[in-house]
């Protein structure tokens, strides 16, 4: 599902899912076998859950070290935790980054494609090995903090479930997974529990308070166990006596003891007993067996093993705590490891440092980031240089699709999205057209690999599987690399494709906003606007400068934009106003066509709402103002919502809950320092063509323009960026 676009309101209902462990749902498609390729899809991929992700990823491990590039793309259960956090063009690129760290958190990845390519000299072609991952996050350390939880769109899960998403192996079998801080969280936590000694009593290791026996049931309970372990006890200590095990107790049909040996040392293992009983045997063991140790270890199962322990002499004893602590420590550590699980895929990637390939992907990036690294950073300045760290080369296929012009011609620029740019750019492996049709260049032929078996024809119409979708943006990225002239015998020679010069303009470049055309340089941390990329829309504003703005939010829910603008205009003058943009029902941006005039009106604000005499009723602006629900701020208070994990339908429920109501102007200005210290783009203005007379003409300031413009994000979000 896709992705950058963020979705409108007619699709944000919302289902919180809270702790994994609850096996009910997730998101997308196809029922399928568990074990090597999907037998109901018509395309060839490796399908990969839990029951066989060991001996993929060791094939993956060489698949990657050979390979020229890796495409991935990523399935999600939603786009946007609220309507007011969809992509707006009033929204500063920093803002931008703050509402995808958002989606980022607040959703979940169920499928994850990952698909290699290696160039084969001697047959002229790629060879993919398309990998279809199905994740879902669990708790898998047992007695850990950690827990999982997070949102669903409906809109998403219909969109998966339209292409037969199979939820049921998505959660049963899907890989789990622990981000590179929450392993390391958990080996300190553990390191910190062993290192005190209050935690001795935790794992059984210090004696605890001797037990009350109260109830007659305990009682007889504990002098039933006394003579046991007596009996036991005295045949280790006879001499020549041959005895390895202990009688039943009578009234027991089961087994509950057994013989064992634990460490060298004579062991009775307890099984069948509830944990009250078990805090019976340990307070008898404590009262009258001083050369006897009541300890619990890890066992073969997932539960651990209650044992009686034989020690001939205090420093035995001693030695023996040891042992157990020093094993239930590494037992600890070995399930940290372990459930590790899909990192490891992101961890290979990392590590062999290859050019990673993706359609659209700032969001795909994203995810990778929160999911398997830690928390995104607060800023995108931030961000970029960390995600640098460990992916130094990623290229965007869309910025390839706009930025070359036969690819513009060949592609609609309102037909991006990676399906339909797929059967543009490659007809030949789409449709099995023999020519791609660009500018005479021969097509670049693929061949797919899985396992041990090679395909070379196929029909597609596996769309939307991230394993497929992998497969496509690589083949799209082969064949803008063969249209650019690369030749990919001799790349190999020249040190890689990231090398090429003619790869150089392409390389770390993402849209940060496909809709906006905003572009983010991963090299350099700057943004750029490319207006060639949203220029199928209709836009509305002539200039947009973030100084002038003004966010005004708890209006009467049918009060429309031309309303407010007759309101200001009495105040400012008929040329004061630029633009407004409702953000939903409940918010607008009123943008200045002076920045002093932010100040001005913030004050008038202020006097409004602390007069109620009758010229403050009188004024013009108190239809708008003069409410106690209605709040004003300047654009720097949007960041600051923005920055909240907090996501309520309504931005005005949104700015209450985080605890912001209006802004003075000196507030305003203290706000306008920091932002210009934190950002340092106060006075950035992007150029828009204006569309304002036609923004007036309806409600919440949509016209009928602006509403197919709406369905074209939607479009774009669900079905592929």
């Amino acid at each position: 599902m896709k992705k950058h676009c963020m979705l409108k309101p007619l699709s944000t209902t919302l289902i919180q899912i809270s702790h994994a462990p609850i096996t009910s749902f997730t998101t997308r498609r196809r029922a399928l076998s568990s074990s090597s390729s999907s037998s109901s899809s018509s395309f060839a991929l490796k399908n990969v859950t839990k029951s066989n992700f060991e001996s993929a990823l060791n094939d993956l491990r060489g698949l990657v070290r050979d390979a020229d590039f890796v495409a991935v793309d990523l399935e999600m259960t939603g786009v946007t935790s609220a309507p007011w956090r969809d992509s707006f063009d009033f929204d500063r690129y920093d803002i931008r980054y703050l509402k995808v760290k958002d989606s980022a958190e607040k959703f979940a990845v169920v499928q994850f494609g990952v698909c290699p390519f290696r160039w084969d000299s001697h047959k002229q072609s790629f060879l993919a090995h398309p990998h279809n991952f199905y994740i879902f996050p669990r708790q898998e350390i047992p007695g850990s903090n950690q827990s999982y939880e997070f949102l669903c769109q409906t809109a998403s899960l219909d969109f998966l479930a339209k292409y037969q998403f199979d939820f049921n192996v998505c959660i049963r079998e899907g890989v789990s997974y622990l981000s590179r801080s929450q392993e390391e969280e958990a080996l300190e936590r553990i390191s910190s529990t062993f290192m005190d000694e209050s935690s001795d009593s935790v794992y059984g290791l210090r004696e605890d308070a001797e037990f009350p026996l109260i109830r007659m049931a305990d009682v007889l309970f504990a002098e039933r166990m006394k003579n046991t372990i007596r009996e036991w006890h005295a045949s280790l200590l006879s001499k020549g006596s041959s005895s390895s095990e202990i009688k039943q107790m009578s009234t027991d049909p089961n087994q509950r003891f057994q013989m064992v040996f634990f460490k060298t040392r004579p062991a009775l293992a307890l099984s069948g007993f509830t944990s009250r009983q078990l805090r019976v045997i340990k307070a008898v063991t404590k009262k009258h067996f001083k050369d006897l140790s009541y300890i619990r270890v890890a066992g073969e199962a997932t539960s651990p093993q209650q044992l009686i322990v034989y020690t001939d002499s205090n420093d035995d004893k001693d030695l023996l705590m040891k042992e157990v602590k020093e094993g239930l420590r590494k037992e600890a550590e070995i399930k940290v490891k372990s459930a590790v699980g899909f990192r490891h895929v992101i961890d290979l990637l990392s590590s062999e440092r290859k050019l990673i390939v993706g359609h659209n992907c700032f969001l795909d990036m994203a995810h990778i980031y929160s999911k398997f690294i830690g928390p995104l950073p607060l800023t995108v300045e931030d961000y970029v240089s960390s995600i640098q760290k460990y992916f130094p080369c990623i290229i965007d296929t869309k910025i390839l699709l706009n930025a070359n012009g036969v690819f513009q011609q060949r592609v609609n620029k309102s037909s991006t999205s990676l399906s339909r740019a797929f059967v543009s750019i490659c007809p030949q492996i789409a449709l099995g057209v023999k020519t791609s049709g660009l500018a005479d260049r021969p097509c670049v032929e693929v061949e797919v690999q899985v396992d041990e078996n090679r395909f070379l024809n196929w029909n597609s119409g596996a769309k939307h599987e991230a394993g497929y979708d992998a497969f496509m943006t690589g083949c799209i990225f082969a064949q803008a690399c063969n249209h650019l002239g690369i030749d990919f015998t001799l790349h190999v020679l020249a040190g890689g494709l990231p090398k090429q010069t003619k790869l150089q303009n392409y390389i770390n470049r993402l849209y940060l906003s496909w809709v906006s055309g905003d572009i983010i340089d991963l090299s350099t941390g700057k943004c750029t606007t490319d207006t060639s990329a949203s220029s199928n829309l209709k836009s509305r504003y002539q200039e947009i400068s973030f100084p002038s703005i003004v966010l005004l939010w708890g209006l009467p829910s049918k009060l429309k934009a031309r309303e407010i603008k007759a309101c200001i205009v009495k105040v400012f003058g008929p040329n004061s106003i630029s633009s407004i943009y409702h953000l939903d029902e409940s918010a607008v941006f009123i943008q200045f066509s002076k920045p002093e005039m932010v100040s001005k009106f913030l004050e008038i604000k202020e006097t409004l709402s602390k007069n109620s005499d009758p010229i403050s009723v009188l004024h013009p602006l108190s239809d708008i103002l003069n409410a106690d629900c209605t709040h004003a701020a300047n654009y720097d208070v949007y960041q600051q919502i923005c920055s909240s994990p907090i996501s309520k339908k309504l931005f005005a429920d949104q700015a209450e809950a985080v605890g912001i109501k209006h802004k003075t102007a000196s507030s305003r200005a203290e706000g306008k320092k920091k932002g210009n210290q934190v950002f340092g783009k106060e006075n950035e203005v992007r150029v828009f063509d204006k569309k304002v007379d036609d923004m007036m003409s309806s409600s919440y300031g949509y016209s009928e323009t602006d509403r197919s413009a709406d369905s074209f994000h939607l479009d774009e979000a669900l079905a592929s960026k």
